[in-house]
């Protein structure tokens, strides 16, 4: 594995309802109405993608492929036919889900907001401004970018190499530790540099897989942040400090 050389592991990792809210947004869906054929589909890539980079998956994102898989079965047989455990319950399969995200979207979205009141109140001064400690820069390394945006944008890399895995035989073999000189050295002479820019002209799986667990090693030891200018748009990477 490209990976046994330099073990990556993240402290921020989100859950599986963090990926299917992600993957809802993402595609514009309904809460109420998830395509569940589409985003179960999409879950198990994305799983595929964790599992190929060795993220240490928690079992519930286990879990929650198994349970996605139910509902898809349950949703392709006729109604009359759906198995009812109990008569108050209801017909669409996908609702015990449904009500799932909606509460954990509630307390996601009350612990976002309490967090900008708590900036907030730290960026407030006293009036002399005397003895004002700015601290340390703020822990943020994959805060301001979801994980799964950079499995989103890993993945677009690796797609457009995976025409050439004949040449995985002859390609140069890559270590994290190389990638990780050569992304530092390369940040020094650029405050700001697109993901996307970062996999141009790399030819082998081996390079890319490298190169990403790379950006992630960084990010998780706060020397490298990633933001991005709107929602799902190209993932920029900078040094922290600057503006």
């Amino acid at each position: 594995m490209a990976q046994d050389d330099y073990k990556v592991v993240l402290d921020v990792f989100e859950g599986p309802l963090d990926l299917l809210l992600y993957l809802i947004r993402k595609e514009e869906v309904d809460i109420y109405d998830i395509p569940i054929e589409k985003i179960t589909r999409q879950y198990i890539e994305y799983l595929d993608v964790m599992r190929m980079l060795d993220l240490n998956i928690a079992g519930e994102f286990l879990v929650m492929a198994a349970t996605l898989m139910m509902i898809k079965s349950r949703m392709l047989l006729p109604v009359e036919e759906r198995v009812v455990e109990d008569a108050d319950d209801e017909e669409d399969p996908r609702w015990d889900l449904v009500r799932q995200l909606v509460e954990y979207k509630k307390f996601k979205d009350a612990a976002i907001h309490l967090q900008s009141l708590e900036e907030m109140q730290e960026n407030i001064f006293d009036r002399t401004g005397e003895g004002v400690d700015l601290g340390p820069i703020p822990d943020v390394a994959l805060q301001d970018v979801s994980i799964f945006d950079l499995i989103s944008a890993f993945n677009d890399a690796l797609s457009k190499v995976q025409q050439e895995e004949l040449k995985e035989i002859f390609a140069e073999r890559f270590t994290v530790g190389e990638k990780i000189d050569d992304l530092l050295a390369r940040m020094k002479n650029a405050s700001r540099l697109c993901l996307t820019d970062l996999f141009k002209g790399m030819r082998s799986r081996h390079e890319v897989v490298c190169t990403f667990l790379a950006v992630l090693e960084l990010m998780r030891l706060k020397q490298l942040l990633a933001t991005q200018d709107e929602p799902y748009g190209p993932i920029i990477l900078m040094t922290p400090g600057l503006p």
